[in-house]
């Protein structure tokens, strides 16, 4: 197994932990925090997804040999962004969690629930995604017009460098955050001090609470957009790229996973698609059987950036959160765009697919359920209704 490990995959591995560590842990962040995390509990999250992700991908890339990467649901955690605390606190959340880890692990060893989430239209998923993301993607320019000196070097680098290399545009947005924290916010008296404290892993245990309204608000909506928009696309990815994984184990062992970093507020871990590209891809290595090992190091590499999630979120906390909430925007304009072409491209379903997207983005909730599961609902009895008129029609 060492003899396939080279330069080329260490250096790929390497810079996709980096990347899919720093293009979307803000959204992670500011998900924990809006169904109620302390931000010593987000730090947790952070860590635990990070720590869960990285050893899901070495167990996965060195039992199977394919370069299976591994992330984070980045948009179940903008959906929790918008879904807003629920009864019973973060603990519910917690607990819709664990459900949503429960469900993903059914959906890999019992394929009937896996196809019934495939079967969903793809206009109504990604419909659901758009309006999930849209009020993230808003912040950016919220940010500038909050100060224009801080929002505005945050927006420009993301811009510069998209039209240079896409893949490096989101962590050059993070480093002018970076950069306009440490010139342009006057940080309170000791602030540094209390940063180097945080260097230790933060973990807190936190008891699940099981509730109805978080297991429809949240685990839900979050199982549907983790499999639709991250694990069914992570199939894709290696397929494209030539491999032919067995989907159903992946499914169950990522589950496994969430699980495991639930209690300590993760959401939930799955197929990666942006980063599996880079694992899976010939930049990587020249043999796709050896390609694995990209894959591995992409997995040591979050772990050991799950570890230092303490004094990562430690330092976040100083900066007004309408920046972070702007490099977190900036990391899902890409998602947004994607999504909203695919939930409008076909005449025949862009108005169910609008009935969804105006639902989820208007975040009303219903019963202490949030607009993303009700969005899906009424788009799907807006699809039916509609091709019941076309059936009478012809």
């Amino acid at each position: 197994m060492l003899k396939d490990l080279s330069p080329q995959s260490f250096f790929m591995g390497c810079l996709t932990a980096f990347v899919g560590f720093a293009s979307s842990f803000a959204v992670v962040l500011q998900g924990l925090k809006g169904v109620g995390a302390s931000d010593y509990q987000a730090a947790s999250g952070l860590m635990a997804l990070s720590v869960s992700m990285g050893v899901c991908a070495i167990v996965l890339s060195a039992w199977t040999r394919l370069p299976v990467s591994i992330a984070w649901s980045t948009p179940g955690a903008a959906l929790l962004a918008t879904a807003g605390a629920v009864d019973g606190g973060f603990p519910a959340a917690v607990g819709a969690f664990l459900v949503c880890g429960v469900l993903i692990v059914i959906a890999g060893l019992f394929r009937p629930l896996g196809r019934a989430v495939a079967s969903i239209p793809a206009p109504l998923a990604n419909a659901m995604l758009s309006g999930v993301i849209l009020g993230l993607c808003f912040a950016p320019f919220k940010a500038i017009a909050f100060d224009p000196l801080l929002g505005l070097p945050i927006l420009v680098a993301w811009a510069v460098v998209l039209m240079v290399k896409r893949l490096y545009a989101v962590p050059a947005a993070l480093a002018a955050f970076v950069g306009v924290m440490v010139l342009g916010v006057d940080l309170p008296e000791g602030a540094m001090a209390g940063w180097s404290q945080s260097l230790a892993p933060p973990v807190e245990f936190v008891a699940p609470l099981f509730t109805l309204p978080a297991l429809i608000s949240i685990a839900l909506p979050l199982f549907i957009v983790t499999m639709a928009s991250q694990n069914i696309p992570g199939i894709a990815v290696l397929k494209v790229n030539h491999y032919e994984p067995n989907p159903g184990p992946l499914f169950a062992t990522t589950g496994v996973f969430s699980l495991l970093s639930a209690p300590f507020g993760g959401h939930a871990v799955n197929l990666a698609a942006i980063t599996a590209a880079m694992c899976a891809g010939e930049d990587a290595h020249p043999d796709p059987a050896r390609r694995y090992w990209a894959a591995i190091i992409g997995g040591i590499g979050y772990v050991v950036l799950g570890l230092l999630a303490g004094a990562v979120t430690a330092f976040v906390s100083l900066a007004p959160p309408i920046l972070i909430q702007a490099v977190a925007g900036l990391a899902l304009i890409g998602a947004f765009s994607g999504s909203a072409v695919g939930a409008f491209r076909e005449p025949e379903t862009r108005e169910a697919a609008a009935v969804t997207f105006l639902i989820t983005a208007s975040g009303v909730s219903f019963a202490g359920i949030s607009g993303a599961f009700w969005g899906l609902v009424a788009g799907g009895l807006m699809m039916g209704l509609q091709r019941v008129m076309e059936r009478r029609a012809g």
